[in-house]
C-alpha cells in the first residue's frame, strides 16, 4: 500500500518539476562510482605488507645485565639480555604455578619472586616494571 501512495505522487511531480528530477538520477550514479574506488584504496595496504623488511632488535634490549642478588635466585647470576630475563621469570612463574587461574594478568609471588617485585599478588605489566630495577 505504500508504494502504491508514493506512486501517483512521483507522477504529479514531474510535470511539475522536470529539473530536479533529473538532478537526482545523475547523484545515485555517482555514489556506485564511489563505492567502486573503495575496493582500489583497500589495495594500497596490501603493497605496504608485501616488502617486508625484517627487523633487527635494538642494541639496548641484546645487552647483557647483571641482575641483583634477589633476581639472581629466579634466573641465575649470568649477565642475561631483558628478552631472556623475561623468559627466564616467565618459566619459573609457569614452572611454579603462580599465575593466577582466574585472572591470568595477575601474579601471586612466592617468596623468591616477592623478593623481586615487592608485592604478592601483581600484575605481568607492573612486574616487568619491578624486575627492571633488579638489573644493572
Amino acid at each position: 500500500m505504500a508504494t502504491a501512495k508514493k506512486a501517483p505522487a512521483k507522477k504529479a511531480a514531474p510535470a511539475k518539476k522536470a529539473a530536479p528530477a533529473k538532478k537526482a538520477a545523475p547523484a545515485k550514479k555517482a555514489a556506485p562510482a564511489k563505492k567502486a574506488a573503495a575496493p582500489a584504496k583497500k589495495a594500497a595496504p596490501a603493497k605496504k605488507a608485501a616488502p617486508a623488511k625484517k627487523r633487527t632488535p635494538s642494541a639496548a634490549f641484546m645487552k647483557p645485565l647483571t641482575p641483583s642478588a634477589a633476581l639472581a635466585a629466579i634466573i641465575g647470576d649470568k649477565p642475561l639480555p631483558r628478552t631472556d630475563v623475561t623468559k627466564k621469570v616467565w618459566e619459573y612463574i609457569k614452572k611454579n604455578k603462580l599465575q593466577d587461574t582466574v585472572k591470568k594478568t595477575m601474579i601471586n609471588a612466592d617468596a623468591k619472586l616477592k623478593a623481586v617485585v615487592g608485592v604478592s599478588p601483581i600484575s605481568m605489566f607492573a612486574m616487568t616494571k619491578e624486575i627492571s630495577k633488579h638489573l644493572k
